[in-house]
């Protein structure tokens, strides 16, 4: 087990509790009615279906990555949502927060990372002997 990989799993339960807060809020702040009202507001295809494929990749992607399990997918599916963010979202306001898509972008690459390099050490995933 060498830094860089001990340095992945700090950047994995991080991004990984960020995913899960956010999910949780959907899930049981908002709710998927909520979820449902800003989506078609905002314009997303299929407000409902995506107000729940949402808040469940966010969950349960956010456990995954906590956990580091089944890490290379839940990296994946997460860095899809954020792509669909940036673009659906974020980028008409610009770079900056509160609205603009810089913390959607560093996201989106940190999944990206985690979906090249896998789980790093202390993880599920290690313990089983997967490479994901």
């Amino acid at each position: 087990m060498g830094k860089s990989s001990c340095g992945i799993t700090v950047l994995r339960i991080v991004v990984g509790a960020v995913f899960l807060a956010h999910g949780a809020q959907k899930l049981f702040v908002y709710h998927i009615a909520g979820v449902t009202a800003l989506f078609s507001h905002i314009g997303i295809p299929l407000p409902a279906l995506s107000a729940i494929v949402v808040s469940l990749v966010e969950f349960v992607g956010g456990i995954a990555l906590v956990l580091g399990v089944a890490t290379r997918m839940a990296a994946v599916l997460l860095a899809i949502d954020m792509l669909v963010a940036i673009l659906a979202i974020h980028l008409k306001n610009g770079f900056f927060m509160p609205m603009g898509y810089e913390f959607a972008l560093t996201l989106l690459a940190a999944n990206i990372c985690l979906l090249l390099t896998g789980a790093g050490c202390a993880s599920v995933d290690g313990l089983l002997g997967k490479k994901s």
